[in-house]
């Protein structure tokens, strides 16, 4: 690794220095040749005015968010929005739309899956998880299946590209999981892996921490950070097309986009995507009903007029507990968000390109060890001494010129796996017991009968949701086992 001209970092250094941020250099003359060069590619990837601006534009925009009034904030209007419950005809429709556009080749699937399962107990990322399946399915492959069987549902005549995005620590882990399970019956072609990015963190006065002397602090910048990230190229070719391009040049018109902890996503979800079409939306939110006014989460409803997710943090009791007018005796704010989104790829076009002051990043407050400048030293402080800027993902709904809302039964198409195991909520063991009860739902409503105690594992590839199980009507199940075709089915009736 060739070490940079003096002239090259004398520039460097000269443009941190303008910014305020010149103490990064405060041990160069002590680091390697190798660490210099290192160290030099980081904070060359690094802008230190974008830097000043991002702190600048987050700090307004909390100062903003804090004197904003609960008068501000309203429920999302009826006319945009529906449901799936009670709504079994409509749903159909929705249904065969979203299927012609799968079949025409134009959805793409963008999995946002960044996180590490560290929660878990687990150092890999989230979708390598195993939740205890009885086949033993990550979280990935039960993805993967269900875009293979979706294209065969749709008869499509082009596959669904499938877009993933990971952090720095997921990447490499990531990319050797999908290449050691032979991509999971996909074609690799159709798999593009790209990368979130980062940002420094910051003192409260905005200067940059360094993690090592030769070594930028950095945190990744949050589900967000998608839009930015959608320029990256698809691969290191300097003819590489970027993310967009290649959507664009697969004819992709509308993207399904989701997190990889959600063990009941409904992958290009075809009700999901027709709704939004029908509706000529450029920018969607599948939601499910919030029934408890002091449940932690945020809900899709309008923000000074525009389309937002509010923290439940930000809605007073009054409000978590308001009925909707319309006397059905629900909330008025229940449109609980789980990140589950359409958009129309024009519309990523457009937000791809926004600047930190058109949507300003979040700021989080936390404990972030740090170099002593003065002595070199590692500080591990004992109290938030710093911050780490983030975007999230919802961030673009205020600039949605035609928004859709769709609310959709919570016990088929959500069951977070956030926490460890035994926690008793959002962890593996409620997301291995949901997934076969909406399973054991689908054969039951196709005409079979499971004995109390059979656990049954439908392999997406027979069923994406549902679909297909014709031929088990009457079927009495007495055995447990994991189901890769309808014969394997029959044989646990005898």
């Amino acid at each position: 690794m060739s070490a940079p001209f003096a002239a090259d970092v004398q520039a460097l250094r000269s443009s941190y220095e303008k910014a305020g941020q010149g103490h990064v250099f405060t041990f160069w003359d002590k680091l390697t040749a190798e660490e210099q060069s290192t160290f030099y590619r980081q904070l060359l990837s690094l802008n230190p005015e974008r830097i000043n601006s991002i702190h600048a534009s987050s700090l307004e925009a909390e100062k903003a968010a804090a004197a904003s009034t609960h008068d501000e904030i309203t429920p999302p209007p009826a006319d945009q929005s529906g449901s799936v419950i009670g709504n079994e005809k409509q749903a159909a429709e929705w249904n065969e739309v979203g299927l012609k556009a799968v079949r025409e080749g134009k959805v793409a699937v963008l999995l946002m899956a960044g996180g590490q399962g560290t929660r878990l107990g687990s150092s890999a990322p989230k979708g390598c998880y195993d939740i205890g399946l009885p086949s033993h399915k990550s979280l990935f492959q039960l993805q993967a299946e269900r875009i293979k069987r979706l294209q065969t549902v749709a008869g499509a005549d082009k596959p669904v590209p499938w877009y993933v995005m990971t952090s720095g620590p997921t990447r490499k882990p990531t990319e050797e999981f999908f290449a050691a399970n032979g991509f999971f019956g996909l074609d690799k072609e159709n798999v593009v892996f790209f990368e979130q990015g980062v940002l420094p963190c910051l003192t409260d006065d905005g200067k940059i921490f360094l993690d090592k002397p030769g070594v930028v602090a950095v945190a990744p910048d949050g589900n967000g950070g998608v839009y930015a990230a959608l320029r990256n190229p698809v691969s290191p070719s300097s003819s590489a097309p970027t993310i967009l391009e290649d959507l664009r040049q697969r004819g992709v018109e509308f993207i399904h986009a989701y997190g990889v902890d959600n063990c009941l996503v409904r992958v290009a979800d075809p009700v999901f995507l027709g709704y939004c079409i029908s509706r000529n939306a450029d920018c969607g939110a599948k939601v499910v009903k919030k029934t408890v006014p002091t449940e932690s989460v945020g809900v899709v409803a309008l923000k000074a007029g525009k389309f937002a997710v509010v923290e439940y943090s930000e809605i007073s009791q009054e409000m978590a507990e308001r009925k909707d007018a319309s006397g059905s005796g629900d909330l008025a704010f229940r449109a609980a968000n789980i990140a589950n989104h359409f958009y129309s790829r024009q519309f990523l076009e457009e937000v791809s390109h926004f600047d930190e002051k058109q949507m300003p990043y979040h700021i989080a407050r936390k404990k972030i060890p740090h170099v002593d400048l003065a002595s070199g030293e590692t500080v591990k402080p004992s109290k938030p001494n710093g911050m780490k800027l983030e975007q999230f993902v919802f961030d673009v709904f205020p600039f949605t010129k035609s928004f859709a809302l769709l609310e959709v039964e919570r016990k088929s198409d959500f069951s977070p796996l956030k926490n460890a195991p035994g926690t008793g909520s959002d962890d593996p063991e409620t997301s291995r017991r949901d997934l076969l009860q909406e399973q054991k739902r689908w054969l039951e409503k196709a005409g079979a009968k499971v004995a109390d105690g059979v656990e049954v594992e439908l392999s997406p590839l027979v069923s994406y949701a549902g679909e297909g199980l014709e031929g088990v009507k009457g079927l009495e199940i007495k055995k447990s086992g994991v189901v890769n075709s309808l014969d394997e089915l029959k044989q646990l009736a005898t």
